[in-house]
């Protein structure tokens, strides 16, 4: 079976297992297990911040995050299609009492412009307090689309002008720098808090980090408690984000290559109407017959190639670490022969 539905789906390989299975551990409630303190290390030091805190999901860390920044009642910016609105449950409303004030922007992506009309006045009464400024990056609705840094710079500094933190949902952000080459450092001084998702292009089995300074991580370190993510010996699956972390980043480049291959053969279809431009590892086909979409799913997975529905007569296949070069030619030769 070439599984295209997510990244997510990813194996550990037999390096990282090994990895798993000989990490020393203790308990990290009381912050004593040394896998999970030496990720937690790493990562604020790959970023260039003060502190870092592993959790169980990037639901989790995006969560933990809104909640440190916002108080009950406030308002968080965000695009219409961010993860953070759409796809977590309702955990703004639900965890932090928060309204939420989606903007359309392109792709996924917003711009400083669009943010700064959507402001409240803190005078009015009639209105939420503005608290946060959530960007996605890179864009999982928008086909895996990058965000321009010197977007997210001009967008940081409106930020700081407006007292406003801002936080990035960073589950593929790797994915994003790779191919951008900006030095995770100067990316990072541009947000106050990013969670970083380390089970999906990354390989690893399960958990995400979250990044920021010492006090925001130690609030941030409460509020998971409250959440009930608090692990005891889970250097077990924390290895398995380290290695993700020391060993994988650089190969996601070709995850982004194979996605260029199945949208180059995607384009020739006359089935399809037009492919959103690859990026990074996500393709997302837009059908002329949007009827056809479950028609297209069902025959893929009688030839073994499993995607997945991204909206009326959109079909979305993302590349990672467990489709080899072979099995991307051979879905390529099923496309066309469909």
């Amino acid at each position: 079976m070439i599984d295209f539905r997510s990244d997510t789906v990813t194996k550990p390989t037999k390096e990282m297992l090994e990895a798993m299975f000989n990490a020393p551990v203790g308990d990290d409630v009381f912050s004593e297990d040394p896998t999970v303190n030496e990720l937690q290390e790493f990562a604020a030091d790959y970023f260039g911040k003060e502190a870092a805190l592993f959790c169980s999901s990037g639901t989790q860390t995006n969560q933990i995050a809104i909640n440190v920044h916002v108080q009950p009642g406030g308002e968080v910016i965000c695009h219409e299609e961010s993860h953070i609105y759409k796809y977590e449950g309702g955990g703004i409303a639900k965890n932090s009492g928060a309204s939420v004030r989606l903007l359309q922007g392109d792709r996924g992506r917003l711009t400083v412009d669009e943010i700064a009309k959507w402001i409240n006045n803190p005078d009015d009464v009639h209105f939420p307090l503005t608290q946060l400024v959530s960007l996605e990056d890179t864009a999982n609705r928008g086909g895996g689309a990058i965000y321009d840094f010197e977007e997210i710079k001009k967008i940081k500094a409106f930020c700081v002008a407006n007292q406003l933190p801002l936080h990035l949902d960073g589950a593929r952000l790797m994915n994003a720098l790779v191919e951008t080459g900006i030095d995770p450092k100067v990316y990072a001084a541009q947000f106050d808090s990013i969670s970083l998702c380390l089970s999906k292009g990354l390989g690893a089995p399960v958990g995400s980090v979250l990044v920021g300074t010492k006090d925001f991580i130690k609030q941030a370190r409460r509020v998971r408690k409250v959440f009930g993510g608090g692990m005891r010996q889970a250097g077990i699956i924390a290895a398995g984000g380290l290695y993700a972390l020391k060993y994988n980043v650089e190969r996601l480049k070709i995850d982004h290559d194979h996605a260029r291959k199945l949208e180059s053969t995607l384009n020739e279809l006359e089935w399809v109407e037009s492919v959103l431009p690859v990026q990074t590892n996500i393709v997302v086909a837009i059908l002329k017959d949007a009827n056809q979409r479950e028609a297209i799913i069902e025959r893929l997975a009688e030839r073994n190639v499993r995607i997945m529905a991204f909206g009326p007569g959109m079909l979305r296949m993302v590349t990672h670490l467990d489709v080899t070069s072979e099995q991307i030619e051979e879905t390529c030769t099923i496309l066309k022969s469909l």
